[in-house]
């Protein structure tokens, strides 16, 4: 499998091994059923003010193969963010950092080199908090998003990619390199394992109940399989009605989905409809009937349809979007290009749409979206999915902590979710 290489990987492809295990410390709770307290609420929700790698790797005793969804949105390395990690190492903390790891190598970094330096140790962890039957999900533009899927077939195996989702961002521009207007992003998905499923919810199916089944409401499906005769032979044979005579030859092309033995079987248990057998029904082809009751039976995954990576809901919204539900939030702009909750929920639902009590994960939380998203899927679906958010920067607290407080006790019409969460820190290491 082909692999990336860059100056100082060598440096960094276990460097997450060498960082120091520490304590996560609750410092203050909020719970909008008690806003006025600041008790530690050990709700499970916890947002984590400290450097990410760190944190991560304070993460690992209590969460490792736990986390069902993670969801990341790091810096995009486009040589003009101000991120804390920033491409002229004028940060104190990247350039001790680099200086650490590298030593004099560190001084003739591209800056490719820098933003790849920074995220291979916290990929190769939130790799070990990944649960298997979980998946990550990564929002990059095009600047490094070739680089960004060969370090992660690497780390989370590229037979474990599910999909590159294409996200619109905003609206044509006109003022643009080359006459092209870059309008969308990506999100990268890799599965734990190949025991991840998505699914997102269906449009709700239809049911009838008439005389002949009292309290057995049923629908209908196709009984044909898009198989030749010879690809299932034993699928290529003659229905007859036993009523009427009349009878449905197989289409050679795409023959029954059943053999005639298990026909049979369905017949004598009432579950084969013809054409004429109900007025409200337009078919020109035997189908078979399924009950209401074994739908329900099933539960989990069978209540949803297949997520679709090249096709969003337009209620995902685009980054415009986002901030205009931050300004809704605090009054005024307070975030640059937050993406929109709505985008983030439903990559969440859909990687947690039959596990609605899963650990939903953010190392790189910004504004809180997350936080947010999560509990307005925990509200669209009754599910009980806990957020983990961490965040370095200094807004830790009047920003992300804050957003979180906001939405779940509601501000000014917009009532509130619910739900509470602890603001926690990194303590001293605990082993080094």
């Amino acid at each position: 499998m082909p692999t990336l290489e860059w100056v100082g990987k060598a440096q960094v492809v276990h460097h997450d091994a060498e960082v120091p295990v520490r304590a996560v410390e609750p410092v203050w709770g909020f719970d909008a059923a008690r806003p006025g307290e600041c008790a530690v609420t050990g709700s499970g929700n916890r947002i984590i003010h400290g450097d990410n790698l760190e944190a991560l790797k304070a993460l690992l005793p209590a969460l490792e193969g736990r986390v069902g969804c993670i969801y990341i949105d790091p810096p995009y390395n486009t040589g003009e963010e101000g991120w804390v990690y920033n491409d002229n190492v004028s940060s104190p903390r990247l350039a001790r950092w680099l200086g650490e790891v590298l030593g004099r190598a560190g001084k003739d970094l591209s800056r490719d080199d820098k933003w790849l330096c920074m995220m291979y140790p916290r990929l190769r962890l939130l790799r070990r908090l990944l649960a298997p039957d979980g998946a990550i999900f990564i929002s990059i533009d095009d600047n490094e998003l070739a680089h960004l899927k060969l370090v992660c077939d690497e780390i989370f195996g590229a037979r474990h990619f599910v999909a590159q989702i294409p996200w619109r961002k905003r609206t044509a521009k006109s003022d643009v390199p080359f006459g092209v207007s870059q309008d969308y992003e990506w999100v990268l998905c890799y599965a734990g394992s190949g025991a991840f499923r998505a699914a997102v919810g269906r449009n709700a199916r239809r049911y009838y109940e008439t005389p002949d089944f009292p309290g057995r409401p049923w629908r209908f499906h196709d009984m044909t399989t898009q198989r030749s005769k010879e690809e299932r032979p034993n699928c290529f044979f003659t229905i007859v009605n036993p009523k009427t005579g009349k009878e449905y030859p197989a289409n050679p092309n795409r023959v029954w989905a059943n053999n005639a033995e298990t026909f049979q079987d369905y017949l004598a248990a009432n579950r084969i409809i013809f054409p004429g057998d109900y007025d409200f029904l337009s078919i020109v082809k035997p189908v078979i009937r399924y009950w209401k009751a074994d739908d329900d039976a099933k539960g989990g995954l069978f209540s949803g349809s297949v997520a679709l990576s090249t096709h969003l809901p337009k209620e995902v919204g685009m980054t415009q979007t986002g901030t205009q539900e931050l300004m809704g939030l605090f009054g005024g702009k307070a975030f640059s290009f937050p993406k929109p909750s709505g985008l983030v929920q439903h990559l969440i639902g859909a990687a947690t749409y039959a596990k609605r009590d899963a650990i939903v994960l953010d190392s790189f939380a910004g504004s809180g979206t997350t936080a947010q998203a999560v509990l307005q899927q925990n509200a669209a679906d009754g599910g009980r999915r806990r957020f983990v958010l961490i965040e370095m920067e200094g807004y830790a607290e009047r920003l992300t902590a804050a957003r979180a407080q906001r939405v779940m006790a509601g501000h000014g019409a917009v009532e509130g979710l619910g739900g509470a969460f602890d603001f926690c820190r990194l303590g001293e290491p605990l082993v080094e």
